[in-house]
């Protein structure tokens, strides 16, 4: 018998509303699993996505029955192996089963488990074409998560390579990433709230036009790297994020600004603004320290200068700071410098593992150099246990001979050795040695070169005021720099002391409580005067 004129308007008006029901549906957040609930709810039976080999890719929230689950996997199965479209399998002694293919590679299934109703197959058929969608955006959206994540690997990587000084390898996968590494850079480190490190990010390399190569700190959750090109600027008219005031863009003379980046950039474009002031205007929760700029072989350097700088930015007025010091140790030594660092490392040089798996020299002269800088954070800088960085760390303690897990002499001795071992004019120092002669780290730092030095880096500490800063420093090494154990040499409460440790930070324009640290070079400039 035909439908009556009134039951074909009402099928209309039921149809109507479901496909409005299915469009705002699929505005929400985790659309797929409502509208898998809501076809549930509508038809009567259990509603799922499954895949041509029976996997069931999404269902609506709750528990499962496996029986049914079993059902709409073989159904799905099946309805591939016949390549069909659509059907409604099973019935007799078992629930009928609806299948409809979704517009989706590899063929995707929706399956509805149960009803008796024919007026499903034009439910399902809507249900297919709006669920099609959502699914092909929802698997875009999981490729391009997947292909950031690989890429954001892909940069850590090369800033790896470049921190152990592998510049060619690095070089390769920059350029496999079609981002060219440049000769020159300055290093920006970029402190910022940790939930928003990726948001400002993408606002940074989109301001920079793409010219900074942008690393979320392995390190540090709360640390953005930046590898920028010396004078990389932006237009300063751009628009300070809803919400927020933009400070007046002014430089302190107090903070010492990057030469290459301390001015507008000359030209006839629109007006310039340095990159570290750009940052500290769009985002104000930044904190911003920049190197000096260097050959892409030093970036190494680079990182501990924007630390240091860093440091001095925390307390800044305008939240950033330009490094100003000179770390260059290698003042400190000549050939017989060389040889005592070469002397030093040797155990660990010539060391043979007993097994394939076990670190090399290189790998472990790798692990102290990075466990020198970040401490216990090392080991998420080498990707590796925390228990297997101890276990290096004890047997580096086993083949120097020396206490590089605890005592600060030792890991300043280490720390130096590591840096004239890997100078560029290493091998040619050492060449020129006398053979057959021995030197010692009193020997190194009691030349004249060396308390030039030494005065140099303490000569700021000895001009400040009040004058216990220097006191307070000279306690915290001779305490290994345990800072309790000072605060309790000098009398004085925890957060007095480092109150106190924070001022001298402002004095040196370097990092002491954050790694990398200077404490190693103050440790030096201070044995080299004595004065330890």
């Amino acid at each position: 018998m035909p439908a009556s004129p009134s039951d074909v308007r009402a099928d209309r008006a039921d149809r109507a509303d479901d496909i409005l029901a299915l469009a705002r549906l699929a505005t929400r957040r985790g659309a797929i699993r409502d509208i898998l609930g809501w076809l549930t709810w509508r038809t009567g039976g259990p509603a799922a996505l499954v895949g041509d080999t029976g996997r069931v890719l999404a269902r609506p929230g709750g528990e499962s029955d496996p029986s049914v689950a079993r059902l709409a996997a073989e159904a799905a199965v099946e309805l591939h192996r016949r390549g069909a479209p659509s059907a409604v399998l099973g019935g007799g002694e078992g629930p009928p089963v609806h299948l409809i293919a979704l517009d989706a590679d590899p063929r995707t299934y929706l399956v509805v488990v149960g009803p008796d109703d024919p007026r499903c197959g034009t439910l399902l058929a809507d249900a297919a074409r709006t669920l099609g969608l959502c699914w092909r955006l929802e698997w875009a959206e999981r490729e391009r998560r997947r292909i950031e994540s690989a890429e954001g690997h892909s940069r850590e990587a090369v800033l790896h390579l470049l921190m152990v000084g592998s510049v060619p390898a690095a070089q390769r996968i920059a350029g496999a990433l079609r981002a060219a590494l440049p000769s020159v850079i300055q290093v920006y480190v970029i402190e910022c709230p940790q939930p928003r490190r990726r948001e400002i990010a993408q606002r940074i390399d989109r301001e920079a036009g793409g010219g900074a190569w942008i690393v979320p700190c392995p390190v540090r959750p709360n640390h953005l790297i930046a590898l920028v090109p010396p004078g990389t600027a932006a237009p300063s008219g751009t628009a300070a994020p809803p919400g927020t005031a933009s400070p007046p863009v002014t430089a302190p003379a107090a903070v010492t600004a990057p030469a290459a980046v301390a001015g507008p950039v000359a030209g006839t474009g629109p007006p310039q603004e340095p990159l570290d002031l750009l940052i500290v205007r769009l985002v104000p929760e930044c904190r911003v320290g920049v190197s000096a700029a260097v050959a892409l072989r030093d970036t190494p350097t680079a990182y501990e200068q924007a630390i240091h700088a860093l440091a001095v930015a925390r307390n800044a007025p305008e939240h950033r700071a330009g490094f100003g010091g000179d770390v260059d140790v290698t003042v400190l030594a000549g050939p017989e410098g060389y040889l005592w660092a070469s002397e030093l490392l040797a155990p660990c040089l010539r060391y043979a593992p007993a097994r394939r798996a076990d670190p090399g020299p290189q790998e472990l002269l790798g692990t102290l150099g990075s466990w020198l800088s970040f401490g216990g954070a090392a080991s998420r800088h080498l990707k590796i246990h925390r228990n297997t960085l101890a276990a290096r760390i004890r047997h580096l303690d086993e083949l120097l001979g020396v206490e590089v897990s605890r005592s600060l002499p030792a890991q300043s001795a280490a720390w130096l050795a590591l840096r004239l071992h890997t100078a560029p004019q290493a091998a040619a120092a050492r060449a020129l040695a006398t053979p057959g002669r021995t030197a010692t780290l009193d020997a190194v730092l009691g030349t004249s070169a060396a308390g030039t030095w030494a005065r140099v880096q303490l000569r700021p500490l000895e001009q400040a005021r009040p004058t216990a800063t220097l006191e307070t420093v000279r306690t915290w090494l001779r305490a290994d720099a345990r800072l309790p154990a000072a605060a309790a040499a000098l009398g004085i409460s925890l957060p007095g002391a480092r109150k106190r440790l924070t001022r001298a930070e402002d004095v040196l324009g370097r990092s002491l409580l954050t790694a990398p640290s200077a404490k190693y070079e103050l440790w030096l400039a201070m044995r080299a005067l004595g004065s330890l």
